[in-house]
């Protein structure tokens, strides 16, 4: 799927997040919305990004994450691509 057709797709959702007032309500539609699993799997892709960008070896974070190095790689790329996604939250997160 072409990127403009899933943003097409995806956009109630967008709107709906953005729209909303707290991070407790977000959460609250992320829990109706997504599976346990999914909302970890997304919670660990962004703690790899956040290691790939403190310099933290690929073995390192497949240790202590549990993520393959394929999917590590696979984050790695996103983290330096033109999208900014992972560079534009880990700027607003400023971790915490």
């Amino acid at each position: 799927m072409k990127k403009n057709e899933l943003a097409y797709e995806f956009d109630p959702v967008l709107v709906a997040l953005s729209k909303m007032d707290s991070k407790e309500r977000i959460f609250e539609f992320m829990l109706d919305l997504l599976t346990e699993k999914e909302i970890l799997e997304f919670s660990r892709r962004f703690e790899v990004a956040k290691m790939l960008d403190d310099g933290i070896s690929y073995a390192r974070i497949e240790k202590k994450t549990g993520m393959s190095s394929t999917t590590i790689a696979r984050i790695s790329k996103a983290l330096n691509s033109e999208n900014m996604g992972y560079r534009n939250a880990l700027n607003i997160v400023s971790w915490i």
